[in-house]
């Protein structure tokens, strides 16, 4: 498995296996172990990787340049406003060109083709730290904290209640992918992408996970081992789109009352950051099944494994 990832592109869950899920989750709680006990672990000195940021990041940006550090890499961060791009030049021009500087590419940028060209014209390995469509670093770091809180993954219930968007569609597939049942609570009018919403139907018919839409919040919450907040919209979208979204979500906010209906031992999970007050309340977020710190912490090694997987 080491051999098969190595030198891999790392863009996204729908194009990776349940092994290959499997191998970077188990490679993150090691590093994790590591991370505790205080082992070293420069197992990458000598590499020199390139991230690019086209969005604000507060939990990618430095869990990738803590993980970096610890493996030995090398991390030049790069500035959108200050390439060439700007001004024009072909993103084909410029992913070619750090291909000769770089041992590999981490780039959380807007459209999903973006990073798919970038790892067209790459050889060295692209790694997605958010786009559009899925976002994989965070995937692999709710895994490691189901994992950790609940000591499984098949069998289990997850309510997520969000906009359907990036975080929604990596967690589709990893449900889908290890036989959690997701019932996703959402009002009328919002659909997943279908092109997801086809490959999660077809990876949940393998694992025998139930994986439903519901306007029924009740109905979503109930029996539910984990509870998973995720803002109403998203970097990017229109005011006007905005104001539409957080009417339509209101009635899907996670409150005490709200995890209350889901199993008594239910963990609240968020990617962060949350808008406190909108998807989720402060009380939520402080209560003792909030996870989300560890959840965030886990960003770090999730980030860490990928580096380690994929680097040649």
């Amino acid at each position: 498995m080491r051999h098969h990832l190595k030198g891999k592109d790392y863009l996204a869950f729908k194009d990776m296996s349940v092994e290959e899920l499997t191998f970077i989750t188990d490679l993150a709680l090691d590093f994790k172990r590591k991370w505790t006990t205080r082992e070293p672990h420069e197992y990458l000195k000598g590499q020199v990787w390139a991230a690019l940021f086209e969005k604000n990041s507060t939990r990618t940006r430095n869990a990738l340049e803590r993980a970096a550090a610890d493996l030995g890499i090398k991390l030049v961060y790069l500035r959108p406003d200050e390439l060439q791009m700007t001004r024009g030049e072909p993103l084909k021009d410029t992913a070619r060109i750090l291909d000769r500087y770089f041992d590999g590419l981490f780039i959380r940028t807007f459209g999903h083709e973006i990073v798919e060209e970038c790892a067209a014209w790459m050889r060295t390995p692209v790694i997605n730290g958010l786009t559009a469509l899925e976002h994989p670093t965070q995937g692999i770091a709710d895994i490691m904290t189901i994992i950790e809180k609940k000591g499984q993954l098949k069998g289990l219930k997850m309510c997520y209640a969000g906009n359907l968007y990036n975080v929604a569609y990596t967690t589709m597939i990893f449900c889908a992918s290890f036989g959690i049942d997701l019932a996703m609570a959402c009002p009328e009018g919002i659909e997943p992408d279908p092109l997801i919403w086809a490959e999660t139907n077809r990876r949940a018919h393998l694992s025998g996970a139930v994986i439903t839409l519901t306007q029924d919040f009740d109905e979503a919450l109930n029996q539910a081992d984990i509870v998973y907040g995720m803002s109403q919209y998203s970097m990017g979208q229109s005011e006007a789109e905005i104001v539409h979204l957080k009417a339509s979500f209101k009635p899907y906010q996670v409150t005490l009352d709200a995890l209350a209906k889901a199993k008594s031992d239910a963990i609240f999970m968020h990617c962060l950051p949350a808008h406190r007050g909108e998807e989720v309340t402060d009380e939520v977020m402080e209560c003792s099944q909030s996870v989300i710190f560890d959840q965030g912490e886990n960003r770090m090694h999730a980030i860490k494994a990928i580096l380690a997987a994929v680097a040649d």
